[in-house]
């Protein structure tokens, strides 16, 4: 919304920009203070800490992938990567009818978190040696660009599964 509203006082006229900026003001005001609601919250659990924790040692997630985690998907740990990957919808389903062979896509699952994890996987891409190596490989095998990009994002998810499961923070791999 914040975003929308400084778009719209972009093209707003003289008499109605106070109005669009109060509201940006109070909009942000109000995400300043979930924020700090959401990190009381989790600083308060020692469940959720321990996990944060564990969660941040991960290169390239940060603070906003970590709550977004913590709270969009609380069976981190809990599952095998087969069903934490489909339930974050970054598992490819077959899109197959009869004789027919479509093409394998992602769907389902929870969009937002999903974001989260396309943002957090950007990152580990450019810095986490466990995630650009396997990113490289699939460009230079001919990959798109989203194909690489989904594929890291379920192994992403997938080594942070495996992390909580086991309550140990992210090491670099020691062979390539």
């Amino acid at each position: 919304m914040i975003a929308a509203e400084k778009n719209r006082l972009i093209l707003a006229g003289e008499w109605v920009k106070p109005d669009i900026e109060a509201t940006i003001a109070w909009l942000t005001r109000s995400l300043e203070k979930i924020n700090r609601e959401i990190e009381d919250l989790i600083t308060q659990s020692p469940l959720w800490r321990e996990k944060e924790e564990l969660l941040r040692t991960f290169t390239g997630v940060g603070p906003v992938t970590t709550c977004s985690i913590l709270c969009e998907l609380p069976e981190l740990g809990l599952l095998n990567r087969q069903k934490i990957g489909a339930l974050a919808g970054v598992v490819p389903f077959n899109r197959d009818s009869g004789k027919i062979r479509g093409k394998r896509e992602i769907w389902g699952g929870r969009s937002y978190l999903r974001s989260v994890l396309y943002m957090a996987t950007l990152s580990a891409i450019r810095f986490n040696p466990a995630i650009k190596p396997v990113y490289e490989r699939l460009i230079a095998r001919g990959k798109l660009h989203k194909v690489a990009m989904v594929a890291c994002m379920r192994k992403v998810l997938v080594i942070l599964n495996a992390m909580i499961k086991t309550k140990t923070p992210f090491r670099v791999p020691l062979c390539p």
